[in-house]
C-alpha cells in the first residue's frame, strides 16, 4: 500500500470545506427564516438544493481520492 499525501489532502479539504459551506448555508437560511417566517416556502427548497450541491463536492473529492 502506497501512502499518498495528495490523497489525504484531497479528503481533508474536500470534507472540511463543504462542511463549512453547509453550516453557513444552514445558518443563513435559519437567520432569514427568523426575519421573515412567511418566506419559508421559498427559502427551504433553495437551502436544501444548495446543501445537496455542497455535499456533492465532498462526494466528488472522496471519489477522486480513492481512484488516484
Amino acid at each position: 500500500m502506497e501512502f499518498s499525501i495528495s490523497g489525504g489532502l484531497i479528503v481533508a479539504l474536500g470534507g472540511a470545506l463543504p462542511a463549512v459551506a453547509v453550516g453557513l448555508i444552514g445558518a443563513k437560511a435559519m437567520e432569514s427564516l427568523g426575519r421573515n417566517p412567511e418566506a419559508s416556502a421559498k427559502i427551504l427548497p433553495a437551502m436544501l438544493l444548495a446543501m445537496a450541491f455542497a455535499e456533492a463536492i465532498a462526494i466528488y473529492s472522496l471519489i477522486l481520492a480513492f481512484t488516484k
